[in-house]
C-alpha cells in the first residue's frame, strides 16, 4: 500500500484518500465560517505559487456543485474575494501581532472577514502542497521570507507537529464571536 500522507495520530492514507479527506475539509471549512451564499461572485487571485493553483482548482471545483461564480482577481466587480492564507501563514502573522502587542490587528486575521475569505485556513502549506503535487498542478517554486519569530515557530512545529493547528485554534476559541 502506497501511502502519501500520516497524520499525527499515526493514521495514514493512500492518495484517492487523502484528496477525498482534503476537498471534504475544504468545503467543511467554507461552510463552517458561513464564506460563501447563494449568488456570490468569488475573486481569487493566483500568483502561479502552490497555494494559488490549489485554491484556483478548489474554487473552480466548489463553482461546479454551488450556486456561485468565480473568477481571477480585477475582472469585474466580486462580493468576496478568496485569498491563499493557510494555517501556516495565519499562525506566524497571529504570533507576530501578540510579540508586537497589537491586539486589534488580530481581528483582521479571522477566517471570514468582510468581503475576504480563506478557504485554505484550517490546512498547513505541507498538506496544500501534497495536494498540489497529487493534483499534478502546475506551480513555480516560491521562497518565503520569514523573521527570526516566524522561523522559531516553524522549528516548534518540527518537533511538536501540532503547534500551528494549536495556536489557530486557540484564536477561534478567544474569538468565537468575531467569527
Amino acid at each position: 500500500m502506497n501511502y502519501v500522507y500520516e497524520f499525527t495520530n499515526k493514521r495514514k492514507v493512500t492518495k484517492k484518500e487523502f484528496i477525498h479527506w482534503f476537498e471534504k475539509k475544504f468545503l467543511y471549512t467554507l461552510r463552517k465560517f458561513h464564506m460563501t451564499q447563494k449568488g456570490d461572485l468569488i475573486a481569487y487571485e493566483n500568483k502561479g505559487d502552490f497555494r494559488g493553483m490549489v485554491l484556483e482548482h478548489l474554487m473552480t471545483m466548489f463553482a461546479e456543485k454551488a450556486p456561485v461564480k468565480i473568477v481571477k482577481s480585477g475582472k469585474g466587480k466580486c462580493t468576496k474575494k478568496a485569498i491563499t492564507a493557510t494555517t501556516d501563514t495565519e499562525a506566524d502573522k497571529m504570533i507576530n501581532i501578540l510579540v508586537k502587542g497589537n491586539a486589534n490587528a488580530l481581528n483582521e486575521l479571522k477566517p471570514a472577514n468582510n468581503k475576504v475569505i480563506k478557504p485554505l485556513f484550517l490546512f498547513l502549506d505541507k498538506e496544500v502542497m501534497i495536494y498540489c503535487r497529487l493534483m499534478n498542478l502546475k506551480c513555480r517554486q516560491r521562497i518565503e521570507k520569514k523573521n527570526q519569530l516566524g522561523k522559531f515557530v516553524d522549528r516548534l512545529e518540527e518537533k511538536h507537529p501540532e503547534i500551528k493547528h494549536s495556536i489557530v485554534q486557540s484564536f477561534l476559541e478567544l474569538y468565537p464571536q468575531n467569527l
